[in-house]
This record gives C-alpha cells, sequence and structure tokens, in this order.
C-alpha cells in the first residue's frame, strides 16, 4: 500500500506493544479492506433477503419503510461507540479487550464469552441461510431437499471452504472481501433496478401503511393457508411494527469484525473506527432503497405476508423474468457464501485474541500463529468446526415441539449485543479516568460517547424485549440461564485462574516476551 508508510508501520506496532501483544498476525488490510469485512458480514442480501418474512408477516410495508431506517438506527448506535473505543484501543481482542481495561477480569472474560458464543452461532445461522437461499433458488435443479443430512453437509463442505481461504492469509481473505463488498453494492443495485421494472404500480404509499399479519398463517408445501405463521401470537399493531424491527436489527450487525482485524488493518486507530461506522451507514442507504423497490414489486400486501419465509422467492417467481432472476440468485449467492468467509475471519480472531490471555481451553495452540501464512490456524479450523456441530446437534434435538436450532438462533443476537453494550456502558463510567484518559483519533468528544452510551442501554433493552417474544420466548430462560451458569463458572474457577489482558506493570514485563513471538513469524 503506497499511503502506508514505515513510520505509520511503526507506529501502529507500537500502540500493539503498549496494549501489551506482539505484531503477530500481518498488517495486509487496507482502510477499505477493513471497511469490507463488516460490509461483508452485515450483507444485505443474506439477512436482509433471508430475514424478509419478520417483516412483511408483521406489520407489512410500514415495515420496510419505515421500520428499516429505525432498526438500522438502533443498531448503528451501538457501532459509533465500538467506534470510538476501537481509536483508543485497536486490538484484535476487540469487546474482550476493552470490557477488561475500561471494566476488570470479569466484564472482559463475560464480554469475550458473550461475543464468541454470539460470532459462532452467528457463522452457522449464516451458512444455514446460505443453504435455504440455495434450496429455494436451485434445490429442485440440483436435487436437494430440505432434510437434516442435506443441510449440515451442505454447511460443512462451505463452512470448509471459507475457512480453508482464511487458512492461507488476510491477504487472499481481504482480496475477496474486497470484492465482496463491491458486489453487494452492484448486485443491490441491479436487484433494486429490477424491482423497480417489474413492478405493477408504484405504490408508494405501502411503504408507510401499517398491517398487522401476526397471528397469521402462511402457505404451505402443498398450495393451502395451513402453514406456520412467521409469528404465532396474534399482538397489537404496535407490538407488530416492533417485532418487524427485527428484520434490520438482526441485519445490521457483525461490524466488530472490523475491531477484530484490528492487527491486520494499516492505520488502525483511524481505519477500524471509520470500517464500522462506514459499514453501518453504506448497508442502511442500499438495503433501504434495495428493500422499498422490492415491497414496490409486490403483487399484493396481503398475498406477500401469507407466504411467510418464502416471500423473496415468491415475488421472484411471480414478478420477475427467468433468467434474469437465476442471474440475481448466483450473485445473491456468492455474497451469501463471502459473508460466511468474512464471519470465519471475525470468529478466528476473537479465538485468537481470547486464547493469548489464556481464556480458553487449549489456549497454547488456539493463540498460535503459523510462520508461513500469519493466521491464527487452529482458532480458524475451531470456529469453523464449532459452527458447523452447532448447527448438527442444534438441527437435530427439538425442545417442547420447537428445534433447538431456532431457539438458540434467537438468542444469539442477544448474546452479540450484550457484548456490544457492556464495553460502551462501561465506557460511560471510564472515559477521563485512569481507565481511559485519552480519546482516540477518531474522535466524536466525551459528550456526544456518553449519549451514545445511554442510548445504546436504552436500545439493548428494546432490542431484549422484542427478541424474546413469541416463538422466540424461549430466548428469555436461556439468557438468564447463561449469565446464571457464566456466574457460577465464574465464581468457582476462572476467577482463579483466569488474569485477563496484561494492565499496567504486566506489559512492561512482556517485552522479551513480544520480541519473541514476532521473531517466531518473521516479523521484521
Amino acid at each position: 500500500m503506497s499511503n502506508y508508510s514505515e513510520n505509520d508501520k511503526k507506529e501502529d506496532v507500537q500502540i500493539l506493544h503498549s496494549m501489551g501483544y506482539a505484531q503477530e498476525l500481518e498488517r495486509r488490510m487496507s482502510s477499505f479492506s477493513n471497511f469490507a469485512i463488516s460490509f461483508s458480514i452485515i450483507c444485505i442480501l443474506s439477512g436482509g433477503i433471508n430475514s424478509l418474512g419478520q417483516a412483511t408477516a408483521g406489520a407489512g410495508g410500514a415495515s420496510i419503510g419505515i421500520g428499516w431506517p429505525l432498526g438500522c438506527l438502533i443498531s448503528g448506535i451501538f457501532a459509533l461507540g465500538l467506534a470510538q473505543i476501537s481509536s483508543a484501543y485497536p486490538t484484535a481482542g476487540g469487546l474482550y479487550h476493552w470490557g477488561s481495561i475500561l471494566g476488570n477480569r470479569f466484564t472482559g472474560w463475560l464480554s469475550a464469552w458473550l461475543n464468541l458464543l454470539g460470532l459462532v452461532t452467528v457463522l452457522g445461522a449464516i451458512n444455514v441461510g446460505t443453504f435455504y437461499f440455495f434450496f429455494g433458488a436451485f434445490g429442485s435443479t440440483f436435487g436437494i431437499e430440505d432434510t437434516l443430512t442435506h443441510r449440515v453437509l451442505f454447511v460443512a463442505v462451505i463452512t470448509a471452504l471459507q475457512a480453508l481461504i482464511n487458512h492461507f492469509g488476510i491477504g487472499l481473505t481481504a482480496k475477496l472481501t474486497d470484492f465482496s463488498g463491491y458486489l453487494i453494492l452492484a448486485t443491490a443495485v441491479i436487484l433494486t433496478v429490477v424491482c423497480l421494472a417489474s413492478a405493477p404500480s408504484y405504490e408508494f404509499a405501502r411503504l408507510f401503511t401499517f398491517g398487522n399479519y401476526t397471528g397469521q398463517p402462511t402457505m404451505a408445501a402443498d398450495g393451502t393457508l395451513t402453514g406456520a405463521a412467521v409469528w404465532p401470537t396474534a399482538v397489537s399493531g404496535g407490538m407488530a411494527f416492533l417485532l418487524g424491527l427485527l428484520l434490520p436489527i438482526y441485519t445490521i450487525t457483525g461490524y466488530d469484525a472490523s475491531a477484530h482485524t484490528s492487527e491486520e488493518t494499516v492505520k488502525a486507530a483511524v481505519s477500524v473506527p471509520k470500517g464500522m461506522v462506514s459499514s453501518v451507514i453504506w448497508s442502511t442507504v442500499f438495503g433501504y432503497i434495495m428493500l422499498c423497490a422490492f415491497v414496490l414489486m409486490l403483487p399484493n400486501m396481503d398475498d406477500a405476508a401469507k407466504q411467510g419465509w418464502n416471500v423473496f422467492f415468491w415475488a421472484m417467481d411471480a414478478q420477475v423474468n427467468g433468467t434474469v432472476k437465476t442471474i440475481l440468485y448466483v450473485l445473491i449467492f456468492l455474497a451469501q457464501l463471502l459473508c460466511g468467509l468474512a464471519t470465519v475471519t471475525s470468529v478466528s480472531r476473537m479465538i485468537y485474541a481470547f486464547s493469548r490471555d489464556k481464556g480458553l481451553p487449549a489456549s497454547s495452540a488456539l493463540a498460535k500463529v503459523s510462520s508461513k501464512y500469519r493466521t491464527p490456524v487452529a482458532a480458524i479450523w475451531t470456529g469453523a468446526v464449532l459452527a458447523v456441530l452447532f448447527v448438527w446437534f442444534t438441527s437435530a434435538i427439538t425442545i417442547a415441539g420447537t428445534p433447538a436450532y431456532s431457539i438458540v438462533v434467537s438468542c444469539t443476537v442477544i448474546f452479540i449485543f450484550l457484548s456490544f453494550v457492556l464495553p460502551i456502558a462501561l465506557g460511560f463510567a471510564a472515559i477521563g479516568t485512569s481507565k481511559w484518559p485519552v480519546m482516540g483519533p477518531w474522535n466524536m468528544g466525551v459528550g456526544a460517547y456518553k449519549l451514545v452510551a445511554i442510548l445504546a442501554v436504552v436500545s439493548m433493552a428494546i432490542i431484549f424485549y422484542i427478541g424474546v417474544q413469541p416463538p422466540n420466548d424461549w430466548a428469555l430462560e436461556i439468557t438468564l440461564g447463561f449469565l446464571v451458569l457464566t456466574a457460577i463458572v465464574w465464581f468457582g474457577f476462572e476467577n482463579r485462574r483466569f488474569q485477563g489482558p496484561p494492565i499496567g506493570d504486566a506489559i512492561a514485563k512482556r517485552k522479551e516476551q513480544i520480541a519473541a513471538a514476532e521473531a517466531a513469524v518473521g516479523e521484521a
């Protein structure tokens, strides 16, 4: 990178050393690459399409026209808070490191487990979503059926491919996620144009018209209206709108990947926060235009709600030319594959960072960086295997008539956002103190940050409330059970063992260790 001087590199490494860590990973990611990896995980062509039924079977058109920007704003508040912290502490540990520095060993450890559990399950959920998109688009062509065997094998194959690409270095991964950024933007524009060209009329009022389709059955495979409702319990119109907010909130997440790749990004103290915030802004704008065009293309809002989770394929089949539709399906499928690729990167860096501070079993192996590829190979494959096992086991188990997979995935975003809000809230009290004496070069100001922190806590309460509504009501018990379990594990075991990241004098004592680690991977 021509604009990355030796002095810039020296400054990046010095910041890392000042936090007690070695430059083991390779800084090959540009500012755009850092943006692209978060933009790829957010992927409006993945969550924005695969979860459309949450909105169209909720409050209908208003869930997109009004709900999408509102939900993106709620999610974006967290991105602003994390961006400010990342500018001061640009490490691969990200949320774990911040939770420790701004709070204490326990809050750091809790942030790590919440984030790690969320990332592993998100990876599994993204690739399951890719399976269902492929099934809906090409299932009949390739003879794929919606069975446990086909689903798990499909997920295992694409996850292994994503892990293999990550294995061979951040250079290859960054090139593909850079391409993914352009692909998502281009495909979103093409899909928007196709939807507008295929629309029977431009009934813009439907984007701001509130419906209430909760409790209504959907179209079954036999063509009868006997399928399971997206929202099985009929609720008020206001609540239907709130439930529809889960579409943008669930989609606009994953931007913490910019933080997890901090140690591989040039000029990280500026590039990382910019990558986080800009990925949310671009996803919000392009996602809004694309989904509004899709709503305008729908033949009828009432009929669309009856399609449930199949609304995208139903509308495309009804309105779009077959050849054009197939081309779009190929582009969307490729974007979803690359979404999973970027998520493997994020998961593996979190595992690596937590392990180098002895936070996980087999930490020595998980924290090891390949001298040839400069990647945490063991962490990459561990994250991939855990995601596949998660999909396999939870898909095979049923709890109270509901697949365990659906129950756990409903908790995933709650865990993710809890891991976001914890360091942000801790930063509210720590900013200006010895724990966080100086803002980073990307600086919104102390007053603005404190306002963002308050809004993040309020937003977390909203997300938690709507995230545990039926059919996700088991999420409440699982989340509370997880928090009780973590308390038992912490006070019973980890409180005596886990030391957390190096702070104060512990950083100075790591100089020889840092030098040895960098020499082992050939870092000049």
